[in-house]
């Protein structure tokens, strides 16, 4: 009887305890969204040395690889037939201009016609153009270069026939500072980024929108940041993508053309940006995503939010989670809607350090 009696005494006492979860409190911020799209570098402007008259390479007149001006001379052609040539034209407009001030003054007493002094005057604006396409031949037995920038190597030697026209270039002078990165975003981002700088959700951040950051094929972030030049006005139909452009600076000639890049590209500022760390968000065999929410009473609440976009090891969240409530991080396994559990602060929540320094500041 002793026993029994102590056995119900021991029934009509609770001695539930309320399960303990983590959690994180939720705090909007001002948030500059980003978008890091791959892409690739290539030269600002790319020239093909070639001959504009023919004859034999006498000397090169540039070391491989080095960077060379605009103007400056490359290789020397042989310029005796061209010099002889402009010689010879130069006699021609000597007599012809000469003749044809005679038949001005002959023409003055009748002594000629007007029809003869006329041909001499045309004879001897020909005579001039021909010298002066005589004297530019000679300036183009100085090969020079059309840009400055870095000269690649020569695919001609000293005494190889150069050929007015022909298809080989003799060098190729590339342009690398500046430089371009052209990188591809799908159309539904720039349509996603459209409706939220319409509806206010996304502020504009003025100059900063065109800033680019630039990180390398092996995970170095490029020291220089650039600025975004222009868009293509096509989508192209094959890839659903729109081309943009960044320009940045080049002065070390660390980006080369071909160059495989991440670009990080700036987009706008969200003034009261929701981040929730991705371990609290959890998707249903349909897909939605919810989060568990500790209430004021300490009770749990299953409630379903927007994900828009990842940012770092965080959710920008659109709706469903409001400034200053808790979501569960920790323990979730342990709780079902309606629960009352005891939150303390969790442990498995690291968000990335600049989204942390803005928390701060926001709660201070």
């Amino acid at each position: 009887m002793l026993i029994s009696g102590c056995g119900k005494k021991e029934e009509g006492v609770s001695t539930a305890v309320p399960p303990e979860v983590g959690v994180y409190t939720v705090r909007s911020q001002a948030l500059t969204l980003t978008t890091d799209l791959p892409g690739r570098t290539s030269a600002n402007r790319v020239a093909e040395v070639r001959p504009q008259v023919s004859g034999i390479l006498q000397k090169r007149l540039f070391t491989e690889g080095a960077e060379v001006k605009q103007g400056q001379q490359l290789y020397q052609i042989d310029p005796r037939t061209y010099e002889a040539q402009l010689q010879r034209a130069e006699a021609n407009r000597t007599t012809a201009a000469n003749l044809a001030r005679r038949y001005e003054t002959l023409l003055k007493s009748k002594a000629v016609s007007q029809q003869q002094y006329d041909d001499a005057l045309a004879a001897s604006k020909q005579a001039e153009a021909d010298y002066q396409v005589a004297r530019i031949n000679v300036q183009y037995t100085k090969v020079l270069s059309p840009i400055s920038g870095r000269i690649g190597r020569s695919t001609v030697t000293e005494g190889a026939l150069a050929t007015n026209g022909q298809a080989q270039s003799l060098a190729t002078v590339t342009q690398l500072d500046p430089i371009y990165v052209d990188v591809n975003q799908p159309i539904t981002k720039l349509l996603g980024l459209q409706k939220a700088l319409e509806s206010g959700r996304l502020q504009s951040s003025g100059e900063n929108q065109a800033q680019v950051s630039l990180t390398l094929d092996d995970g170095s972030a490029y020291p220089l940041s650039g600025v975004l030049k222009f868009s293509e006005v096509s989508v192209d139909p094959t890839t659903g993508s729109v081309t943009l452009r960044a320009e940045f600076p080049n002065p070390d000639r660390k980006l080369l053309p071909g160059m495989f890049v991440h670009a990080l590209l700036k987009e706008g500022v969200q003034e009261a940006a929701i981040l929730v760390p991705q371990q609290a968000v959890n998707r249903d065999t349909r897909g939605v995503a919810s989060v568990w929410v500790v209430k004021a009473d300490n009770s749990v609440e299953l409630r379903e939010v927007e994900t828009l976009r990842s940012v770092g090891n965080a959710w920008l969240i659109g709706n469903g989670v409001e400034d200053g409530e808790k979501v569960i991080t920790e323990g979730v396994q342990r709780v079902r809607s309606g629960t009352t559990v005891t939150a303390v602060e969790a442990n498995n929540v690291n968000l990335a350090a600049e989204f942390a320094i803005k928390s701060k500041a926001s709660a201070n």
